[in-house]
């Protein structure tokens, strides 16, 4: 088993940890679990998994949105991470996509969905299809397909997998004006499920860490472009 099959499970319920442990390796990767935020961080920083697996709701200081907030600003800005709740409000749901989560699945849910999801996610963070060598620049920024990187003066914006992926799309097609829709099904995929809010926090994380240096205009009753 390689490295880069690696997926770390931080949760503290020990029947949803093997649950999602059984699926996972049956689906072909190794699982790493952890029961609280901080052996998650740990695990996370020794082993270089591929995706993280994050329940909302861990024990002490250090919950899930802890979790992610801490990986989006330390050292893997980049990882992948799909969030597990069993609080199905929306306010969580918006806290977490705008914490740069790339994915959120509400309890109780299908493990098979979760694998699902974590094959969906590893895909988009993948993308081999897209030529190695195309860099797009919008505006003041380099979008970069190849090293799945975005950059302002030739410096590095760390962006959440969701978010790259969303500015990569609109790059591909800039000057258009795209719809909410059009993104989420392009982006997200057709089988996904959630509102179309969630294009917005997205659209408002690239703004974020971008600025003005990106000419994103919404286009008021449809939706953005880009250019």
């Amino acid at each position: 088993m390689t490295r880069e099959q690696t997926i770390v499970v931080v949760e503290d319920d020990p029947h949803i940890a093997d649950l999602l442990d059984l699926y996972l390796r049956d689906a072909g990767f190794r699982v790493l679990q952890a029961g609280d935020g901080e052996r998650g961080l740990e695990l996370i920083r020794d082993h270089h998994p591929v995706l993280a697996v994050l329940d909302v709701g861990l024990p002490g200081a250090v919950d899930g949105m802890e979790v992610c907030r801490r990986v989006r600003s330390g050292s893997t800005p980049s990882l992948p991470v799909l969030m597990l709740t069993a609080r199905a409000g929306e306010i969580d749901r918006v806290l977490g996509l705008e914490l740069g989560a790339d994915d959120y699945v509400t309890k109780p849910f299908s493990p098979r969905e979760v694998v699902a999801r974590v094959r969906a996610i590893l895909r988009r963070a993948d993308d081999k299809g897209r030529p190695a060598a195309a860099i797009l620049r919008v505006g003041d920024v380099e979008v970069d397909l190849g090293r799945r990187e975005a950059r302002v003066d030739g410096v590095v914006v760390p962006l959440a997998t969701r978010e790259f992926a969303l500015l990569a799309f609109m790059a591909e097609n800039e000057g258009l004006v795209l719809s909410r829709q059009q993104l989420l099904d392009n982006v997200w995929g057709h089988g996904w499920y959630g509102d179309e809010r969630t294009v917005d926090v997205h659209v408002r994380q690239l703004r974020k860490k971008l600025g003005e240096r990106l000419p994103l205009a919404t286009v008021w009753g449809v939706g953005y472009r880009l250019g």
